[in-house]
């Protein structure tokens, strides 16, 4: 199926604990046949290897959470490479959407070798200062943004138990971000000016582990899946916690859930930002939001 797979492990995912995992996915390599295992050292290091691997045919397998995937899809998007995902991350949200199992590593390695492929949407940021970039499964500003920062700066707790805490240290001293909103959605272009709690486009349905922000999401439809919680007082949100578990918030009458082709946003004042859970800290000014249908071919196991 493929010329060759390079695994590109990131051993601080999931805190650090995905180092434990390399001699398992390096043993079970074997199965394979022209397969390599690269490890990276710095951050960007997966981009590197990526972009270095990246020769027609190859098969790029992202061994970490959704920030090495986001790496490896940013170095090579748009060239004829093959993506497969290896969970050793903390949520590895993306795969909850693409495709959910419940398989062990050597399990799923061993399936590469006989896996199809699918091409699937990604969504593209471009900033004001002219710089682009890609994201696989989803995009926060403001509240999420300030817990996918917060999660990442308490290394002593891991997985839901830290989203949790994060979103509790965050809800403690925020406030509603001042956003300027034009969606262009498949019924019409949609407007926004006022302050928003909680700001998400995705591309996935699955984000900080178990939240259900975008439970319509559909990576092959060509449409990013937008979440706005309007303005409320911060005593209200624990409630709305229940319904993001669920996914009963898209019916909430403070909640605009819809389908869009593109947004265009615009922040008077920055704030945090995420994508795949990477950290941005500094986002404002006008920012562009558009889906970009079928971009990437990732490895799909029927």
């Amino acid at each position: 199926m493929s010329d060759s797979f390079t695994f590109i492990f990131n051993p601080a995912a999931d805190k650090g604990r995905a180092a434990s995992k390399a001699d398992l996915i390096r043993h079970s390599l074997t199965s394979l046949g022209n397969a390599s295992l690269e490890t990276t050292r710095f951050s960007g290091h997966a981009a590197d290897i990526a972009r270095a691997a990246a020769t027609d045919g190859a098969t790029l397998i992202a061994c970490g959470g959704d920030g090495t995937l986001n790496e490896v899809v940013n170095a090579v998007a748009g060239q004829p490479v093959k993506i497969g995902i290896l969970p050793v991350g903390s949520a590895n949200d993306f795969l909850k959407t693409f495709q959910p199992s419940q398989k062990l590593h050597a399990e799923r390695i061993r399936g590469f070798a006989r896996a199809t492929s699918r091409k699937v949407d990604l969504g593209r940021v471009d900033f004001s200062h002219g710089e682009s970039r890609h994201f696989v499964n989803s995009l926060g500003i403001g509240l999420t943004g300030r817990i996918a920062s917060t999660v990442k700066a308490t290394p002593w707790l891991r997985g839901e138990l830290s989203y949790a805490w994060a979103l509790v240290s965050v809800l403690l001293g925020y406030r509603p971000v001042k956003m300027h909103i034009t969606l262009d959605t498949a019924d019409g272009i949609v407007e926004l000016d006022e302050p928003v709690f909680a700001f998400s486009v995705s591309n996935g349905k699955v984000e900080g582990g178990k939240f259900r922000i975008s439970p319509e999401a559909d990576p092959y439809d060509g449409f990013l899946d937008v979440c706005i919680l309007k303005a409320i007082p911060k005593w209200r949100f624990p409630g709305y916690v229940l319904k993001y578990l669920k996914g009963s918030q898209i019916h909430d009458p403070l909640v605009i859930y819809c389908k869009a082709r593109s947004v265009e946003l615009f922040m008077p004042d920055d704030d945090v930002m995420h994508m795949d859970g990477e950290v941005i800290d500094r986002a404002g000014g006008a920012i562009g939001i558009k889906a970009v249908p079928l971009a990437i071919e990732m490895l799909y196991e029927p």
